[in-house]
């Protein structure tokens, strides 16, 4: 007795078995054939035995203590996390506010001390005019120094240069000569 098909092996269960068989291979959109050979496959593969429930147990432990996890992780993000949050907060709004007091303070120091310097290149430039007016004055008065002494040199050896017979006209006009020679100084 072959079948063609090469299924030669049959298996017998109960109509109600059947119907959850077929409501579960509808479900998965499969053939009750296909179905159950991926069943048998499965825990063939996982070493799993169907009758043992602590699969079960396992997952919903997991699931239970994945839901302890994630309260506690809420509970820490209400007691810790949203509070330190809230003061760095407080902590930068403060800091922003001493930030801008001292950036006022220094950028009015900084204006300050520019007006400073101005007021000192100011002063400093008025100085140098000063030194080179008192420099130039200092040259004129070396200049007039050497030229009365040209002038009274001039004087002192024409004076010599007179005799007991020079006449006085010739006196006065040297002495009229040294004095044209002084005022255009």
């Amino acid at each position: 007795m072959s079948n063609t098909d090469g299924h030669t092996k049959t298996l017998r269960f109960s109509d109600a078995l059947d119907e959850k068989f077929g409501k579960l291979a509808t479900k998965l959109r499969r053939s009750k054939l296909q179905l159950f050979g991926q069943m048998v496959e499965y825990f063939h593969r996982t070493g799993k035995d169907p009758a043992d429930i602590s699969d079960e147990l396992l997952k919903s432990t997991l699931v239970k203590n994945h839901d302890t996890y994630i309260r506690f992780i809420r509970t820490q993000e209400e007691k810790v996390l949203i509070p330190v949050k809230v003061e760095v907060d407080r902590m930068i709004q403060s800091q922003i506010k001493i930030l801008d007091f001292f950036n006022n303070h220094v950028l009015k120091a900084n204006q300050d001390l520019l007006g400073n310097q101005q007021t000192q290149v100011q002063k400093f430039t008025e100085t140098d005019k000063l030194l080179k007016t008192v420099t130039e004055k200092l040259e004129t008065k070396e200049s007039l120094k050497l030229k009365f002494l040209y002038i009274l040199n001039n004087y002192s050896k024409a004076r010599e240069s007179f005799g007991f017979t020079t006449p006085a006209k010739e006196k006065e006009d040297l002495l009229a000569l040294t004095r044209q020679q002084v005022a255009k100084l």
